[in-house]
C-alpha cells in the first residue's frame, strides 16, 4: 500500500497523520488536512500496512532515500536546495 504523511510545520515530525493513497476519499481528506495547516511530508511511503508505514516514517526512512538520491543525482540535490530555500522565504 502507498501512504502519504502530513505534518504540522515546525513540529519536528512529531505531530503527524497519514492517509492511504488508494482510498476513494484520499483527495478530499488531503484537502481537509492542508486547509487545517498540515503540510505534505516527504515522498509517499510504501508499506504492507499502516503500522509499517508509521515505523518507516518515524525512522526517517525517506530521509535515507533522499540522502542516497543526493549522492547519486546532482539534479535531485538542486531540487532539495530549492525546496529548502522556498520554505525559508515563506516562513
Amino acid at each position: 500500500m502507498k501512504y502519504q504523511f502530513f505534518t504540522i510545520p515546525a513540529s519536528d515530525r512529531k505531530k503527524f497523520t497519514f492517509l492511504d493513497m488508494s482510498s476513494s476519499t484520499f483527495l478530499v481528506e488531503k484537502e481537509k488536512l492542508l486547509s487545517q495547516g498540515f503540510e505534505v511530508e516527504d515522498d509517499a511511503i510504501y508499506a504492507e500496512n499502516s503500522n509499517e508505514a508509521v515505523e518507516k516514517f518515524k525512522s526517517n526512512y525517506v530521509y535515507v532515500l533522499e540522502e542516497y538520491n543526493i549522492s547519486t543525482n546532482p539534479f535531485y540535490s538542486l531540487l532539495l536546495i530549492f525546496k529548502w530555500l522556498k520554505s525559508k522565504i515563506s516562513s
